[in-house]
């Protein structure tokens, strides 16, 4: 049989993807000057909760819950990544014109009308100002939170003897 890392090995895992993500994700912001998008601050904060799942997951022996609760992270982050690449791929008259920046829509407007923003996004989420290999960041996300949501699925149903 080959080795398959146990549960917690595979949080560890989880949660170093995730901090190498972050990492990028604020390098590309605070070092190369891209400003996230109200979808991408959603992405943001569902790989920030997978990692939190992950890492309480690496301590505490309840693999089949925090696998489930990385696994809910991951479809939120699918949704938010994937309504991010459709709004990319929309054609330029059906892009929805684009907002205020977070910060001033927090300061200004009503909470609800925020959060309806950061899960719908804007026209500021239909812009690729960059790609590696032809691939949107937005895309590049879709694929990791696919990844995750597998690892997720196999935290889930994996064998109680493979967890320890």
């Amino acid at each position: 049989m080959t080795n398959v890392p146990n549960a917690r090995q595979t949080n560890l895992l989880m949660l170093l993807a995730i901090i190498g993500l972050m990492g990028y994700g604020l390098y590309t912001q605070y070092v190369d000057g891209l400003e996230p998008c109200p979808l991408c601050m959603t992405q943001r904060f569902f790989y920030c909760l997978i990692g939190l799942f992950a890492f309480i997951g690496i301590f505490h022996q309840r693999f089949k819950l925090y696998g489930s609760l990385t696994l809910i992270g991951a479809c939120g982050g699918i949704a938010s990544s994937g309504r991010q690449v459709w709004l990319q791929h929309l054609p330029p008259d059906q892009v929805p014109a684009c907002g205020p920046s977070l910060q001033y829509m927090l300061e200004t407007f009503p909470l609800s009308d925020t959060l309806r923003t950061l899960v719908t996004g804007d026209g500021n989420c239909a812009e690729v100002l960059w790609s590696f290999l032809g691939f949107s960041m937005p895309e590049w996300s879709l694929a990791c939170f696919a990844g995750l949501l597998a690892v997720s699925v196999w935290q889930t149903i994996r064998p109680a003897a493979t967890s320890n």
